[in-house]
């Protein structure tokens, strides 16, 4: 179970608005993530480790780099609920091992509501709505669940 507030966001959120190209530099994912969506004042100013990031459609399109889903993780995104991914995006998010939900219903949550999410949906405790979420693959879902592909390889040899 998951339990966090929502940051919000809006439709084709790009991986340079997670983490601009120019950041890609510095030696370490750590030293990164200290400029995760440096130009969105809502998250600068309003992040708290397991927060949960939600978003319309496209989250994530943009470039394949991989760092802009491992900031998320390494600022402590507990889950990103969106009405869509990228492909690439979505890929490198669960090869991470970053939760990634998708939810048609996800332009319904607002700002700072408390969301509670389990296997089968998402709860809105602030409002009392529950919202269901698509179900990963039983493969996804297994990557997900060792903490990313790395893991899971480790663990199924």
């Amino acid at each position: 179970m998951i339990e966090g507030k929502a940051i919000i966001f809006g439709n084709n959120i790009d991986t340079d608005q997670i983490l601009g190209a120019h950041h890609l530099v510095l030696p370490t994912i750590g030293e990164m993530a200290g400029y995760t969506f440096e130009h969105h004042a809502h998250f600068t100013s309003g992040f708290a480790k397991g927060d949960i990031l939600v978003a319309g459609d496209n989250f994530g399109c943009g470039s394949s780099r991989e760092q802009a889903a491992a900031v998320l993780k390494e600022r402590g995104v507990a889950a990103v609920i969106a009405r869509g991914f990228a492909r690439i995006f979505f890929r490198n998010a669960i090869n991470l091992g970053l939760q990634l939900i998708v939810c048609p219903e996800a332009s319904e949550i607002a700002a700072k509501d408390k969301l509670t999410i389990t296997a089968e949906k998402i709860r809105n405790e602030t409002t009392g709505k529950e919202y269901a979420r698509e179900p990963l693959p039983p493969f996804v879902a297994g990557i997900l669940k060792s903490g990313g592909i790395i893991p899971y390889l480790q663990k199924n040899r």
